[in-house]
């Protein structure tokens, strides 16, 4: 007896989602008949896939050895179901996961002109913080991430299984209320941001990342007013005057133009590089394939 392509659904689901409840809701299938695809399926193959720990299963070894195999023999049935199509269409469906910058002031447009150019126009988009985007990577969740933070091994073994590629650039601002003495200052320094209070992203952002290694180790003394995980919300935290926020000008320049915010001029280079990033066995179909080529070739009209 051959493995199905319904078992390898249900196995690839279950990696996904972690519960047999959750699986089944995906699925539309019952719970006892999840449990059963996957039970088959580990008897065929005479591995565990999964440990058991209370009602989640946590892929093992064994599971994510067979991972981007099983995520393979799903895309190519996929194309095997349009192979008569016209050989100038593309099929099935693509899952970008972008960070929360480019996520809001970039993938929108990307995605506009890839719909204008290709004709294709079945995109999923997934905007959360750097950190989530690489887990759903490894996990197959998305097909390609497009990410404020690079994905270092030392932060994580897993991430040595991601492939990252230089994408766009950006600049880094800081941001107050227009309202705050700095703002009047004719030249300002470093030593002017001592002791000052910083709305900074969660755990896990890019920016908050970047952050971390451009401007908090030059300050001996700054503390965390607010801790957010919505940019919108930090710029009017700021404009606000509940403290000083680090942010991509990209985010900042509609709020700025408006005078909600303040941008100070510092006499630093706070250029910061945005990245492209798949799993390096996610298998490539031609439509992956041309996006990675657009989104390489892409730039921002101004």
């Amino acid at each position: 007896m051959m493995i199905s392509l319904r078992q390898l659904k249900v196995f690839v689901t279950v990696a996904q989602e972690k519960t047999i409840t959750a699986a089944a809701e995906q699925l539309y299938l019952s719970k006892p008949a999840v449990s059963m695809a996957l039970s088959d399926m580990e008897k065929l193959l005479d591995k565990k896939l999964f440990e058991r720990l209370n009602n989640r299963l946590i892929i093992n070894e064994n599971g994510k050895r067979l991972l981007p195999l099983a995520d393979e023999m799903l895309a190519r049935s996929q194309q095997i179901q349009h192979v008569f199509e016209q050989s100038d269409q593309l099929s099935g469906s693509l899952r970008v996961g972008a960070s929360d910058t480019i996520g809001n002031q970039l993938v929108p447009f990307l995605l506009s002109d890839f719909r204008c150019q290709s004709g294709h126009y079945d995109q999923r988009l997934f905007v959360s913080n750097s950190q989530t985007i690489a887990e759903k990577l490894l996990a197959f969740e998305l097909d390609i991430g497009l990410v404020e933070g690079r994905f270092d091994a030392h932060q994580s073994n897993d991430y040595s299984q991601l492939t990252v590629i230089p994408w766009l650039s950006d600049e880094m601002c800081i941001a107050c209320s227009p309202n705050h003495p700095l703002v009047k200052q004719q030249s300002l320094s470093l030593f002017d941001l001592e002791q000052l209070e910083w709305i900074v992203r969660e755990p896990g952002s890019g920016t908050r990342e970047h952050f971390m290694s451009r401007i908090a180790p030059r300050l001996s003394n700054w503390t965390i007013s607010f801790e957010l995980s919505n940019t919108e919300a930090i710029i009017n935290c700021a404009a606000a005057g509940l403290g000083f926020a680090y942010l991509s000008r990209l985010s900042a320049r509609h709020a700025a133009m408006a005078g909600r915010i303040a941008l100070l001029p510092l006499p630093l280079d706070l250029q910061r590089q945005y990245w492209l990033a798949m799993h390096q066995e996610k298998h490539q179909t031609p439509l992956l394939s041309l996006f990675v080529e657009f989104c390489r070739r892409w730039h921002v009209e101004d």
